[in-house]
């Protein structure tokens, strides 16, 4: 079945079956690796990437979901990745093992763009969709923060 989409912004054309996930697509025919595979039933987070801006965890979003719509992975968020998510995790120093970092990214992205003043609070209600089994959460709220102070 083929599928039309925007990836980042650009046009592309899949021909994969019916209910084939958007992460495999994404992973295996496009070569957009930066999206991870996780728990593979959306509980984890590291497969997040948004969907006309939604965020979604692509482990169960079925291709043909996406037909005529617009997906942004880490790879389209910034293309020098200056985005200043990007620049307030490497400041703070997010990553250990940097596996859920993309998913985690991509859904602070999503908050920002929904809210660009979050509290505290809001910020660990909306981030508790992902799971970082290294623990850097308190370095993940810092970086949001970060980021909303210095745009």
């Amino acid at each position: 079945m083929a599928v039309d989409f925007r990836v980042n912004g650009r046009p592309v054309s899949v021909d994969v079956p019916n209910g084939t996930r958007l992460l495999w697509v994404l992973r295996e025919r496009l070569q957009l690796t930066g999206t991870k595979y996780g728990c593979g039933v959306a509980q984890c987070g590291a497969c997040m990437v948004h969907v006309d801006g939604q965020p979604t965890f692509s482990c169960q979003a079925p291709i043909e979901m996406v037909r005529g719509r617009s997906v942004t992975t880490i790879e389209g968020l910034s293309p020098d990745s200056r985005h200043p998510l990007q620049r307030a995790w490497l400041a703070e120093r997010v990553p250990q093992c940097g596996y859920c970092q993309s998913g985690q990214i991509m859904n602070a992205a999503a908050l920002l763009a929904r809210n660009p003043r979050p509290t505290r609070a809001e910020i660990i209600e909306h981030m508790s969709v992902n799971i970082c089994r290294c623990g850097t959460y308190q370095r993940i709220v810092r970086a949001i923060e970060r980021a909303v102070k210095e745009g």
